[in-house]
């Protein structure tokens, strides 16, 4: 389903008309310009290329694609899914408006970076004791069997790095959408980090039985 490209601001909170205290995240999403329509006859999928932001060097590639659109330059673009490309156009221009209060949406960013993190910050194991003497405190203890098979075992949880990772949050209700700030708040908490880019798309609507 179509959607936009935003990013995300501050988390902060609404009132309710009962007075009930809502947390919600403000993501800002400027208008975004429709790049190229893909049908299933000539690129075997459906979907639109958004695109949003400014950049000073643009690589010619990327100059000759954009021009087809009308356009000089764009920072960021990213494709969504449709199922009904004839209702877009290249150059048209998609806004806050196509979402609206109450809605339901899927939100996409990246988790913020922790670096290379131990066992117990990364899979939450309990470490060793905590008393005088002990020299396994955080470490993972004992990580393969004896003689059989004397080794790790494949997928055992390790350090490592840590976040960094593309995230999706499904069913996140939209609080408020301010059409004249370009802003939508949506309620609850988003993966990734203040000014990160959030891909925000409407829910899919569920096929009943017997359609195609």
């Amino acid at each position: 389903m179509i959607g936009l490209i935003g990013k995300k601001r501050e988390m902060t909170q609404l009132f309710e008309e009962d007075g009930t205290v809502v947390p919600v995240t403000l993501i800002e999403a400027k208008p975004c310009v429709v790049t190229q329509v893909k049908t299933e006859e000539k690129d075997g999928y459906s979907a639109v290329q958004l695109g949003v932001g400014q950049k000073r060097n643009v690589s010619k590639p990327i100059k000759g694609h954009l021009r087809k659109g009308k356009l000089e330059t764009v920072k960021y673009l990213i494709e969504f899914r449709v199922s009904d490309p004839e209702n877009y156009s290249e150059g048209q221009l998609l806004d806050v408006k196509i979402f609206s209060e109450g809605e339901i949406i899927d939100v996409s960013s990246f988790s913020k970076g922790k670096g290379f993190q131990g066992v117990v910050k990364r899979h939450g194991y309990s470490g060793g004791p905590e008393t005088h003497g002990s020299t396994s405190h955080r470490v993972p203890g004992s990580l393969g069997a004896s003689a059989t098979p004397g080794r790790v075992v494949k997928g055992k949880k390790l350090p490592g790095r840590m976040g960094g990772n593309r995230v999706t949050v499904k069913n996140l209700k939209i609080a408020k959408v301010e059409q004249g700030e370009n802003i939508i708040a949506v309620k609850g908490a988003i993966p990734g980090s203040r000014n990160s880019i959030i891909i925000l798309r409407k829910k899919r609507n569920k096929k009943k039985k017997g359609e195609k």
